[in-house]
């Protein structure tokens, strides 16, 4: 081991410092029981050694499989102290996805939260495991807080070098071979650093969202920074907003069709969210009308995030840029963050000028590794050092960047591209409809037809004829939807996305039955 390797520090350590500077604070809040700094960090250290004891190496894969606990928190903090890597499934996947990927990633040991014992049995029966842990009692495995009970709370020393893997993160595709992402150790702690500017006020974190997505990262740089991390176990408005009154929350992060279901609710009006500090929103493209709204209703306290699992961090739109009246500031996605290079390239690989739409390209220290056993598809988007991230966007001359799509979701049409993006806004912008999603579909002809799945303001009677006709003034005749359906809700990923591989596989057996 290199004198670098034995003087580096992971996150998890200098998080569990920080834990210990004040062990009595109150670190986690779950379902009424309130756990403090130092019984978290106690659990740690005892988890490490009993993850030791069953056989889980530095090197070795710990799958979780497991809700917004307290303990998966610990659970993950223990694996990465010993120099383990952590893959963390996304709850609502099927079981045959997440057998495959449990079995694509080598999993040593899965760990699992008691309330998900059936579908562990499901999965290991397709991708049986040495070790299955489970966080308290339960008819399946090992209890692994059991185990840890038993070992000592002493600081269990770290095992884990920079280059060594510290998650992989799966994205893209639920059947088949999804994306495996490896972010390093030292990957993992440069993001970390680049969260840590203390904030002037003591943070309350609501997580309402699955630590698995980027709520689990800013729960990390909320612990270090001194605040407390309360827990729900899902999304529920209701609920997020009776949290935020009760517990003071400060902090949190939604995706925007979540945010706009906090909106929208009825008890938002009458209930006290004047303890918000930081409304943290990302993961997918927003509505700068429905942004507005939000900033009126919660004040200035919206935060923007653009990145990617790939690339981490990429730019931020600061709440001092979420302005109302300015929905082209709104629609950017801010400033790009220091430290990180983006340019704005075109097929041939050119950069283009300022306000040209082009792929988003980004080098930073924060690039991942690469996917795991997929060497041609990480060449594919990792060249030179450069990430291409599959999205399109431009650079204004101001240095704001916009977003405009995915290039997988860019529908070629006769006579140009239409951006998706674009056409939600001017669906969004409509007074009687709360939210849009635009997708390809092919016809019988092998072309590309618009379709758009709107949500009307509850009681408001706009239709098809009236949304294009507001599209052909403001967009021109290639932007006006072939189809235009009304629902009462998107369906959403487990991360909160609008799902539009499930629309768009709706939106294809309606055209395969009425062809």
């Amino acid at each position: 081991m290199s004198i670098t390797d034995r003087t580096f520090r992971t996150y998890v350590e200098e998080n569990l410092d920080a834990l210990s500077s004040n062990p009595a604070r109150e670190a986690l809040v779950h379902q009424g029981r309130r756990v403090t700094a130092g019984e978290f960090r106690a659990l740690v250290h005892r988890m490490a050694r009993a993850l030791r004891a069953q056989g889980v190496e530095r090197g070795a894969t710990v799958t979780l499989l497991s809700g917004n606990l307290p303990e998966t928190l610990a659970a993950r903090y223990a694996a990465n102290l010993i120099g383990a890597r952590v893959n963390h499934l996304y709850n609502k996947l099927s079981a045959e996805s997440q057998a495959h990927i449990v079995r694509d990633v080598e999993t040593r040991a899965l760990i699992v939260d008691p309330r998900f014992a059936d579908r562990a049995a499901e999965v290991t029966e397709l991708a049986p495991v040495p070790d299955v842990l489970v966080l308290g009692p339960a008819k399946v495995g090992t209890d692994l807080l059991e185990l840890a009970a038993g070992q000592s709370d002493e600081p269990f020393a770290s095992l884990a070098r920079p280059d060594d893997v510290s998650t992989i993160r799966h994205t893209g595709g639920t059947t088949g071979h999804p994306k495996g992402i490896c972010t390093t150790f030292e990957q993992a702690r440069w993001f970390h650093g680049v969260l840590a500017e203390q904030p002037e006020f003591e943070r309350r974190q609501l997580v309402c969202t699955t630590l698995a997505h980027a709520a689990g990262a800013l729960a990390d740089n909320t612990l270090y920074s001194g605040g407390t991390i309360v827990l729900l176990d899902d999304f529920d408005p209701e609920t997020v907003l009776a949290a935020i009154a009760r517990e003071r929350i400060t902090d949190m992060f939604l995706l925007p069709p979540l945010l706009y279901q906090l909106m929208d609710h009825p008890s938002a009006r009458h209930t006290d969210t004047s303890s918000l500090r930081m409304v943290t929103y990302g993961g997918c493209q927003a509505s700068p009308a429905r942004i507005a709204d939000a900033v009126r209703m919660f004040g200035p306290v919206l935060l923007q995030g653009y990145g990617q699992n790939e690339a981490g961090g990429i730019s931020v739109l600061t709440p001092e840029d979420h302005d109302p009246d300015r929905p082209d500031r709104l629609r950017s996605a801010g400033k790009v963050l220091p430290d990180v290079e983006v340019a704005i390239r075109d097929e041939s690989g050119r950069d283009l000028p300022a306000g040209e739409h082009g792929e988003v390209c980004v080098r930073s220290a924060m690039i991942m590794k690469g996917y795991w056993k997929q060497p041609e598809l990480t060449a594919e988007v990792l060249r030179d050092g450069w990430l291409h991230t599959g999205d399109i966007g431009f650079l204004d001359d101001e240095g704001y960047l916009t977003i405009v799509d995915r290039i997988k979701d860019m529908i070629v049409v006769v006579g140009g591209h239409v951006y998706t993006t674009e056409l939600e806004d001017v669906l969004n912008s409509h007074p009687q409809v709360l939210q849009s999603a635009v997708f390809g579909v092919r016809d019988a002809h092998r072309m590309e037809q618009v379709h758009a799945v709107v949500v009307r303001v509850p009681g408001s009677t706009v239709d098809g004829r009236q949304l294009r006709e507001k599209v052909r003034q403001e967009r021109g005749a290639m932007y006006e939807p072939a189809r235009i359906t009304f629902v009462d809700a998107l369906p959403l990923t487990d991360a909160g996305k609008p799902d539009k591989k499930e629309l768009r596989r709706q939106a294809e057996q309606e055209v395969g039955a009425a062809g």
